[in-house]
C-alpha cells in the first residue's frame, strides 16, 4: 500500500466555485432527507397498523431491510467508483421511489382486499428499498469527496447533517402529518399506504432535480479541480483492481476499526430511532399528542409561534455579523437554538431527533477541524462517553412510571446527539478523509 500523500496547502475557493459547490451539495443534501422519509416511514406505518403488522413482523422487516442495506455497500460501494457518486444518486433516488410507491400500492391493495400479503410484500419490497437506499450513502461521500478540502470537511459535515437530520424529522413527523391528513377510507381502514405513497412523488420529483443539477467533480459543472489533501488508499494515477481495491479496505486497521465502531453505532442509532416511538406507544401509553410522540404544535404557539422563533434567529444571526470571534459565535449558536426550539418542544419524536443531530452534527464537526486538526477519532471517544452514560441512566428509568418521563426523554436526546453526531462524523467525513477521490465509495 502506498504511503498517504501529505495534505495540500488549503486555498480558499472563488465565491463562483462556492455557488456551483452549493448547488452541487444542497439539493443532494435535501435528497438524501427525502430517501430518510423513505426509509423510516416503515416505522410510522407499524404505529398506524397495530396489529395487523405485529413487532415480530417488524423486527424482521427492518432487520431483513437492515442487512440487506449493509450487505450492499460490499457490491455498490466499488460500482459507486466505478460508474460515480452522479449515476449512483440517481439510481437511489429513481429505484428508492418506485419501490416506495409500489409498496403504498401494496399495502393498499392487503388492507383492502388481501391482509394475509401484508407481511410477504412488504418484507420483499422493504429489502428492495434498503438496497436502492444504499447507493445514496455512498454517492454522497463519492462526490463530496471531490469538492470539499479535508479542512472543510469537519465544519460541513455539520451543515450536511443538519440536513439529513431534517429527513429524520420529515421521516417520524412528517409522515405522521401524512396520514393524520389522509385519514381513513371509507371502509373505516386508515390510508396507511400515504406514508409510502407520500415520499415516493418527492424522491421521483428530486431525481429529475438531481439530473440537471448534480456533477461529479468540479470540472464537471466549470470549475477547476483541486487537491483535496486527503490521505489515500492507492495513489489516484494507480490503476487498483475492484477486488485488489476491497482487499486494501478490508487489511487496513484504521478503516477496520472505523466500520466496527460504526456497527457499534448503527445498532444504537436504530435502536433508538426506531424502537422507541413503538415502546413509548404500547409500554408508555403515552398520549399521540406527547413531545415523546407525534408532539403538538400549539404547545409552542403554532404557526405564531414558529415564526417568532425563526424571527428571533435571524434577527441574532443578522447581529452577530457586526461581531467577531467568540462573540459572533456565541450569537449564531443561540439564534440556532432559538429556531430549533419549537421543533423540540412541538414536533414530536421526529422534531427531537432532528434537533438532536443538528446539535450532533455541528458539535461533531466542528469540535473535530477545531480542537483535534481534523482528526474525528477523539471526538466520537468523546460522544460515545456520552452513550455509556445515557445507557447507564436508561437501566434506572425505563419502567413505566409518570416520574421517569422527563429523565427517559433527557437521556434518549442525549443518546441521540451522541450517536447522529458520531455516525455523521464517521460514515461521511471519515471515509472521505480515508478513501480520496478515487475510493470513496468504497
Amino acid at each position: 500500500m502506498s504511503a498517504a500523500t501529505p495534505p495540500a496547502v488549503f486555498v480558499p475557493h472563488s465565491d463562483a466555485f462556492r455557488m456551483r459547490r452549493f448547488w452541487n451539495w444542497f439539493p443532494m443534501g435535501l435528497a438524501y432527507a427525502l430517501l430518510y422519509m423513505g426509509r423510516y416511514n416503515l416505522t410510522v406505518a407499524k404505529n398506524a397498523l397495530g396489529e395487523q403488522l405485529s413487532k415480530d413482523d417488524f423486527g424482521e422487516i427492518f432487520g431483513v431491510g437492515t442487512f440487506v442495506y449493509g450487505l450492499s455497500f460490499i457490491i455498490n460501494g466499488p460500482l459507486t467508483d466505478r460508474i460515480g457518486g452522479r449515476k449512483a444518486m440517481l439510481v437511489a433516488l429513481l429505484g428508492a421511489g418506485l419501490v416506495n410507491l409500489a409498496l403504498g400500492l401494496h399495502i393498499e391493495r392487503a388492507l383492502s382486499s388481501d391482509p394475509a400479503s401484508l407481511y410477504t410484500g412488504v418484507l420483499v419490497l422493504y429489502g428492495l428499498n434498503m438496497y436502492f437506499q444504499s447507493f445514496a450513502a455512498v454517492a454522497i461521500v463519492k462526490v463530496n469527496a471531490a469538492w470539499f478540502h479535508i479542512r472543510e470537511r469537519g465544519g460541513f459535515s455539520g451543515i450536511f447533517g443538519t440536513m439529513i437530520s431534517s429527513g429524520i424529522f420529515l421521516a417520524f413527523t412528517g409522515n405522521e402529518w401524512i396520514l393524520a391528513r389522509a385519514g381513513e377510507s371509507e371502509a373505516g381502514i386508515a390510508r396507511t399506504w400515504w406514508a409510502f405513497l407520500g415520499p415516493a412523488a418527492l424522491l421521483l420529483v428530486m431525481f429529475a432535480v438531481e439530473l440537471f443539477l448534480l456533477r461529479d467533480q468540479p470540472s464537471q459543472a466549470g470549475q477547476a479541480d483541486f487537491d483535496t489533501g486527503e490521505g489515500r488508499v492507492s495513489d489516484d494515477a494507480e490503476q487498483v483492481s475492484g477486488l485488489r481495491l476491497i482487499g486494501r479496505i478490508l487489511t487496513h486497521p484504521i478503516l477496520l476499526t472505523v466500520a466496527l465502531i460504526e456497527f457499534c453505532t448503527g445498532v444504537l442509532r436504530q435502536a433508538v430511532m426506531n424502537w422507541f416511538p413503538i415502546y413509548a406507544k404500547e409500554v408508555w401509553a403515552l398520549p399521540g399528542d406527547h413531545p415523546l410522540r407525534k408532539g403538538d404544535w400549539s404547545a409552542v404557539g403554532g404557526g405564531t409561534g414558529l415564526l417568532i422563533a425563526f424571527g428571533i434567529g435571524i434577527a441574532l444571526f443578522l447581529a452577530s455579523r457586526k461581531l467577531s470571534g467568540r462573540a459572533r459565535g456565541g450569537l449564531i449558536a443561540i439564534g440556532a437554538l432559538a429556531c430549533l426550539a419549537p421543533f423540540a418542544f412541538g414536533g414530536g419524536w421526529g422534531g427531537l431527533l432532528f434537533v438532536a443531530g443538528v446539535i450532533g452534527g455541528n458539535v461533531a464537526g466542528w469540535c473535530s477541524d477545531l480542537f483535534f486538526h481534523s482528526r474525528r477519532g477523539p471526538t466520537v471517544a468523546l460522544f460515545y462517553g456520552m452513550c455509556v452514560l445515557g445507557a447507564i441512566g436508561l437501566y434506572f428509568t425505563l419502567s413505566p412510571t409518570p416520574e421517569n418521563v422527563g429523565v427517559l426523554a433527557a437521556l434518549m436526546f442525549m443518546m441521540s446527539v451522541a450517536v447522529i453526531g458520531s455516525h455523521g462524523l464517521l460514515s461521511g467525513t471519515a471515509t472521505m478523509d480515508f478513501g480520496g477521490r478515487k475510493a470513496a465509495g468504497t
